[in-house]
């Protein structure tokens, strides 16, 4: 494996920022990880995971190592009468996963289609798009304990998932390395249509027809519609969570501004934050080469030379501003380094 020092990381993050790793590693299997953490251990330097870099904002070098995970590997482990077991590893990418599981006609993954990112990193935060959560298909995970060395088996109620969060994020962040993760995937079609943009792509077509290929291919055109490529212009998709607020809190908004939107969520509701960034007049505002995506107000956009701390202003204006005008706080979803 080889280490390579004052690593440029400007092709290593969406947002195609130019930050400096002082070491950086690519990691193709677990003996190849377990060497980067020991080189990270004697250097007495910190370590950082990544693995397309598609939820990642450096807004300064960072000073340690940067581990690359692309450990590859998908597998079949066995079926039952109404799922199939699926294990991959940690560094296959997320979308390519799930057209490999409708090819092979594992359903229940096709919500989640052409979210960036990679197998490892989706139970982390419980990636969930168009009505489905990763909870709902994740049958259990393996991670690396980095004190140990030890390999160990969390069940889905063991990883704690919520909305946007699970343990790796709270009592257990930075404790482990997820290597790779098992889905109890569906041999019979059950199609979630709840998201009304997913009912206007596919009305019209009788629902008796419908498959999940046909499902996925109407999220990635809504995605593609309203993001942009990350190939083309510098983004991380979303960057705030979708706040969560009471009965009572979402009263007291639509009183005041009646076309909220909003959705309901687990007892509470879901607001968009895209709207409350919009009404705050945000959407497709441009300075130099940080802005806001003209076509979808939770994207911030790097337009060409925009350094990772300028982007991060933008971010904290834009909190400053909703949180002013509708008491909310926004959370940023992607991840700030």
């Amino acid at each position: 494996m080889l280490i390579q020092d004052d690593f440029n990381l400007k092709h290593f993050n969406t947002f195609h920022v130019s930050a400096h790793a002082r070491y950086f590693a690519h990691v193709t299997s677990r003996s190849e990880l377990t060497e980067a953490l020991t080189f990270s251990k004697r250097q007495q330097i910190p370590f950082m995971l990544i693995g397309q870099g598609s939820n990642l904002l450096f807004k300064a070098d960072y000073p340690g190592l940067i581990i690359e995970l692309n450990i590859k590997g998908i597998e079949l482990l066995r079926e039952d009468q109404n799922y199939y077991y699926v294990r991959a590893q940690c560094g296959e990418n997320w979308h390519a996963f799930v057209q490999y599981c409708l090819q092979n006609n594992w359903y229940g993954l096709e919500n989640l289609s052409l979210i960036p990112g990679t197998v490892g990193a989706a139970p982390v935060q419980n990636i969930g798009a168009y009505g489905v959560e990763i909870s709902e298909r994740l049958h259990e995970l393996e991670a690396l304990e980095i004190a140990t060395g030890k390999l160990l088996n969390f069940s889905t109620k063991q990883c704690q998932l919520a909305y946007r969060h699970s343990i790796f994020k709270a009592e257990l962040k930075d404790q482990f390395i997820i290597t790779s993760v098992t889905f109890r995937l569906l041999k019979k079609v059950s199609l979630n249509l709840s998201y009304p943009s997913l009912q206007e792509a596919l009305k019209g077509i009788d629902r008796r027809q419908l498959t999940p290929q046909m499902v996925s291919d109407a999220v990635c055109e809504i995605r593609q519609s309203k993001l942009p490529d990350p190939g083309v212009i510098g983004n991380a998709g979303s960057f705030f969570w979708n706040p969560i607020v009471s009965d009572e809190e979402l009263k007291g908004l639509r009183d005041a501004y009646p076309d909220i939107v909003a959705y309901p969520y687990q007892k509470q509701h879901k607001i968009a934050a895209a709207w409350l960034i919009d009404k705050a007049g945000w959407k497709g505002y441009r300075e130099g080469d940080v802005g806001v995506h003209k076509d979808h107000a939770l994207v911030l956009v790097n337009y060409g030379q925009a350094s990772g701390a300028e982007l991060f202003n933008l971010s904290e204006r834009i909190q400053a501003s909703v949180a002013e005008k509708f008491g909310i706080e926004l959370q940023a979803e992607v991840r700030i380094i």
